[in-house]
């Protein structure tokens, strides 16, 4: 057990039953009345963010997730296995768990992360800078360089970012799949 004044960013509390992850919180003292915690909630299976707010002092229930690595093996059209690379068990996982955001980048083979509540795999995350090969994009024109031009690109995944002009085809490049954003070429 836990109390509001224990709260930090990224802890998890199980509030009737469901997992919650404290994305932001704040503490109020108001002129008048007692004092209270506003926070920002994110469900950790579903990702819907909801505001709660707790009084001062309130008892919580905070939980340790452990984290696994993980390999994405395939997809059967509904659901994305991973395997858990302890035990060697295949985890099924739906893409509305994963996330359109998450899904554009992951391709067969990745090593992700898993948290695990109570033995279980409840949830995975793939690593902030992945690595892709350009499938498709323009040719860069010479010239069009004065203000670093970009042109977009299409990833091996499908995602398409913004790239330099200089990078081609079958180039390999480092992306920030949280911010969609071309970091650098890869040297093969």
């Amino acid at each position: 057990m836990a109390t509001t004044a224990d709260f930090r960013n990224g802890m998890v509390l199980d509030i009737d039953g469901v997992l919650w992850t404290l994305v932001y919180f704040q503490h109020v003292k108001p002129g008048k009345g007692g004092a209270f915690v506003r926070t920002k909630l994110k469900n950790v299976l579903t990702g819907q963010v909801v505001e709660k707010t707790f009084r001062a002092g309130e008892k919580v229930n905070d939980i340790r997730l452990e984290r696994r690595s993980v390999q994405y093996s395939y997809t059967d059209g509904q659901l994305y296995y991973f395997m858990d690379q302890e035990t060697f068990e295949m985890i099924p996982i739906s893409g509305e768990m994963l996330g359109d955001e998450q899904l554009k980048y992951l391709k067969e083979n990745m090593a992700c992360e898993g948290l695990v509540h109570e033995g279980s795999v409840i949830s995975v995350d793939l690593p902030q800078f992945v690595e892709l090969v350009v499938a498709k994009t323009d040719p860069g024109l010479r010239g069009d360089t004065a203000q670093g031009g970009t042109k977009p690109a299409k990833l091996e995944t499908g995602a398409v970012i913004q790239v330099p002009l200089f990078v081609e085809e079958g180039d390999l490049v480092k992306v920030d799949r949280r911010e969609d954003k071309y970091l650098t070429r890869v040297s093969s």
